[in-house]
Order: structure tokens, then C-alpha cells, then sequence
């Protein structure tokens, strides 16, 4: 059976959906042998995962939207020509996208979240007007439709009017480069960022307003000054579309230097800060499913997560939970699992355990059973 995968995304820094498409190409290969993966790259196909993102991507793509009209517009219609001269004899078409290509045979789409229906405003103009004219006729064309958690299953069925029996929750995995560590084997990688294992705290994700990451910073602010001497607050993650709605407080927390912004790290950083912390904190307002929940709890790093959308999905009994908008409560958890060794102690040994009911050989298997439910249809 031979699939046609949309690896665009795999030309830029990898975050969410990228990693999505990464890991799922690389479990289907070896749990699915009989599938042939060809990946659309945006300009030609190919069978190989690229290594990493193409050089210069992000700086490239955000030049070409500021100085080509209508470049959203114009890409897609030099892509969807490229797409079509060797997409015809594929047995069936997977994108990850809100817009799949048109494609003659049955289509699968993975839906990860419905953000530019809550969050309008964290997307540009030109991509949302794009996003809005595609994505109900891409869920009425879509044979069938994955989704990461219950939580968005459900969405999708609402929003766009989808039976049931054509949405499949495939939960996502989590990579082997997260697990946890020894002291010893941090201290050099952490080393140069002037930091200590277990003697920091963690924000992951994208700048962006729905991962109130303001209500970090507040519930920081909160800490006792020893506390925010010792244990620095790092945030990770890529500047997203208006970081200057954190300017105000991140510059305020930035000057005392007890802040630390190391934007976009590689993957292998990331999984080790990740593994050092003494807690991650992951306030989102809104997720389709909360990867970096996932990671720190398989890093043995104890998660403070709010109780919305599809975090409690993923977190389970190992998430201490928080209210979205109460900044003392998060400080107040904060300052539990800081000086409370043995509820700290508790809530990674359960985050260890909650971790094992995931795995990207399950989403492999589950999103192979798709496609040959679509196909033999």
C-alpha cells in the first residue's frame, strides 16, 4: 500500500506537528513494513525523513511573506501542481494539516487541534483567511480523521458536524531521546547555559497567548526572593506570531536576570533541560493534546498543568492541577513540589508510570488500522 505523506512542515524548525510527522513516519516504517511512505517535501518526493530543517527556513519564509502579495496563495498553487504530478497512484493521501491538497483517492487528515477557531488571533491575518476558506471543505472531502485526545475528537465532531464513526483518537508517543537522567550526566550540557540540575524551573512552547505563559511569570513573581535566586525560571520555545503580548512582563522579568528566554533550542537540549528541571510548568489555555506534558513526565520531571482542554487526558493522576488564570495557586504548587521532597517524589514516580500508556508505536498502529479501514472501504 503505498501512502503519500505531506511533509511540508518538515522544512522548518521542528515544534508540534512537525515532531508529529516525524516520529509517525519513523514508527510506521518499522512497525508497518508493508506501507510504502513517500513524503512530500513541498517541491519533490522522497522516502527518507529529512535530517533537520532546511537551512535558513524561517528567515527565508518570513522574508518572502512580507515582500510577495498574496504569498500564502501563490505557494499553495506552485505546491498543489508539484503534489499532483506524483501523487496519482498512491493507495491513499495522509496530510497533518488543516489544508490537504486535492487528491484524487481517499484522504486521511490528522486534526490536532481546532486553535484557529478559539484563538483566532494567534494566527496571521492571511493564514487565517486561508486556514478558514480550507479546513471545513478539507473535513468534509477527509474519508476519515485522526485526532491526538477525546478532547478534540469531540470538538470536530460539534464544530464541523462529523459522525463519530469517522474520527479515530490515536494518541500521540513520546521520543527516546526524553527519559530520565543522572546528575552526572547534565551537569556538562547544562553547564554552558549557566544552569544546575534540579536547581531550575521550566516553561516549553511556542510564545504565544493561549500558553498563558503571563500566569507563569505572575506565580514567579510570587516565589520567595531566596526562592527566585536559586531557581531561575527558563522559558524554550520559538518567538510564535505576537510575542509582543509577553513584552511587557517577560522585560519586566528578563532585567532581574532570574528569567531566562533561551528561545528555540535543538531537540536533544531540549530533552535534557527537560530531564534537569525540578518541575515544568504548562499553563496552557488550550491544547489538542500537550506533548511536553508528556515529555517531563517520561524525563521523571514532576508537571504543574491547568485542567483545560486535553491536558488532563494526558497528565492524568500525575498532573498537579492549577486554574488557568489563579497565579497564586500556581505559585502555591510551585512552592509544594519544591520543598515537599516527598510529594515531589510522588508525583514523578506517577508521571513515570502515566507515561507508559503512551507510545508513537501504538499511534503507528492505530493510524495503519486507519488506513486500511479507508482503503478496503
Amino acid at each position: 500500500m503505498r501512502i503519500a505523506l505531506n511533509a511540508n512542515i518538515l522544512r522548518a524548525p521542528r515544534t508540534g506537528i512537525g515532531h508529529y510527522l516525524a516520529e509517525l513516519v519513523q514508527a510506521l516504517s518499522a512497525e508497518e513494513p508493508e506501507l510504502e511512505l513517500q513524503l512530500f517535501n513541498g517541491w519533490s518526493w522522497q522516502s527518507e525523513l529529512p535530517a533537520a530543517a532546511l537551512p535558513g527556513y524561517s528567515r527565508l519564509s518570513s522574508l518572502i511573506k512580507r515582500c510577495v502579495p498574496h504569498a500564502y496563495k501563490l505557494r499553495r498553487n506552485i505546491e498543489q501542481q508539484r503534489f499532483a504530478r506524483c501523487a496519482g497512484d498512491a493507495s491513499l493521501y495522509h496530510d497533518p494539516s488543516l489544508w490537504p491538497f486535492e487528491f484524487d483517492g481517499p484522504m486521511v487528515m490528522t486534526l490536532h487541534d481546532l486553535t484557529h477557531v478559539h484563538f483566532p488571533e494567534t494566527q496571521p491575518k492571511d493564514r487565517l483567511a486561508e486556514i478558514e476558506r480550507h479546513a471545513a471543505n478539507s473535513v468534509k472531502r477527509a474519508r476519515h480523521i485522526l485526532v491526538d485526545s477525546r478532547f478534540i475528537g469531540n470538538e470536530v465532531c460539534r464544530h464541523y458536524g462529523v459522525p463519530i464513526e469517522r474520527v479515530t483518537v490515536a494518541p500521540l508517543g513520546c521520543s527516546a531521546r526524553f527519559h530520565p537522567r543522572t546528575t552526572s550526566q547534565l551537569i556538562a550540557s547544562l553547564q554552558h547555559l549557566n544552569l544546575q540540575p534540579g536547581r531550575y524551573l521550566l516553561c516549553v512552547g511556542t510564545l504565544e497567548p493561549r500558553k498563558n505563559l503571563q500566569v507563569a511569570l505572575r506565580a514567579y513573581e510570587h516565589l520567595p526572593p531566596v526562592t527566585r535566586e536559586q531557581y531561575p525560571l527558563v522559558i524554550v520555545g520559538m518567538s510564535g506570531w505576537r510575542p509582543e503580548q509577553l513584552a511587557a512582563p517577560l522585560q519586566k522579568a528578563l532585567a532581574t536576570g532570574q528569567v531566562r528566554l533561551l528561545g528555540y533550542q535543538d531537540d536533544n537540549q531540549v530533552a535534557e533541560l527537560v530531564a534537569g528541571a525540578r518541575l515544568m510548568l504548562f499553563p496552557s489555555l488550550y491544547e489538542g493534546f500537550g506533548l511536553p506534558v508528556l515529555e517531563a513526565m517520561t524525563s521523571g520531571t514532576p508537571v504543574i498543568v491547568t485542567r483545560n482542554s486535553s491536558l488532563p487526558e494526558v497528565a492524568g493522576e500525575a498532573g498537579t492541577y492549577i486554574d488557568a488564570h489563579d497565579d497564586r495557586a500556581c505559585a502555591e504548587s510551585i512552592q509544594r513540589l519544591m520543598e515537599d521532597q516527598p510529594y515531589w517524589q510522588h508525583q514523578r514516580d506517577a508521571g513515570l508510570l502515566r507515561a507508559q500508556a503512551f507510545s508513537w508505536q501504538r499511534c503507528a498502529q492505530i493510524t495503519a488500522s486507519v488506513y486500511r479501514q479507508v482503503v478496503e472501504s
